[in-house]
């Protein structure tokens, strides 16, 4: 069966009849907002719920939708908002609006020392071995930064995609994702390497 363009999908899925194009759209995306939602919110159940709202929320507001990014983008969207509006309920850590201003140098973290090894953050994605390792290190990052990380290395959006996902520049995504990358070699250096102090 031959896969529905995204332009055939949005008109069935704005029509009076969406009940296909939604169950077309879960197929393509849910597992892709399930792993956002659980790499923001470290919990299986939480992140099932995003999900299911995720689609309810779709479906709810499908006639907004304008096509200015593509639908998978609208989803990420959606579910990105739903997951820091779950974080925020949970109070678990602090979470300012996502402005750029926070990213002129110093508001975002720096590790304290950069590992000198060949296994980089994005390229342990594709080891299974180590993918846990890295799992675990992301979930400690900042969230800002590991909204990006996720984004942009394990869903592999672009830099413009995720910018508007997150409500960023496309600067901004850059510079948040360099330091996601730095702040991940420090944490997994100790496995991998031995880190050198900044500077050497």
């Amino acid at each position: 069966m031959r896969m529905r363009s995204e332009t055939e999908l949005l008109t069935e899925f704005q029509s009076s009849r969406p009940q296909a194009a939604l169950e077309d759209l879960f197929e393509r995306y849910a597992d892709k907002i399930y792993r956002l939602a659980i790499g923001l919110l470290g919990d299986a159940d939480a992140a099932e719920d995003i999900v299911q709202e995720t689609f309810l929320a779709a479906l709810d507001h499908r006639l907004s939708f304008v096509g200015r990014s593509s639908l998978g983008t609208w989803l990420y969207r959606i579910a990105y908002n739903a997951a820091i509006s779950s974080l925020r309920r949970r109070r678990e850590e602090p979470l300012s609006e996502e402005s750029d201003e926070s990213d002129d140098g110093d508001a975002l973290p720096m590790p304290k020392s950069l590992g000198d090894w060949a296994l980089t953050p994005e390229n342990l994605l594709v080891d299974a071995q180590t993918r846990a390792r890295l799992d675990d290190a992301a979930q400690r990052l900042p969230q800002k930064l590991r909204a990006v990380f996720l984004l942009r290395d394990v869903e592999e959006l672009s830099t413009e995609a995720t910018a508007e996902v997150l409500g960023l520049t496309g600067s901004a995504v850059k510079v948040r994702l360099h330091r996601a990358r730095l702040l991940l070699r420090e944490a997994l250096a100790p496995a991998f390497g031995s880190p050198e102090p900044r500077g050497v």
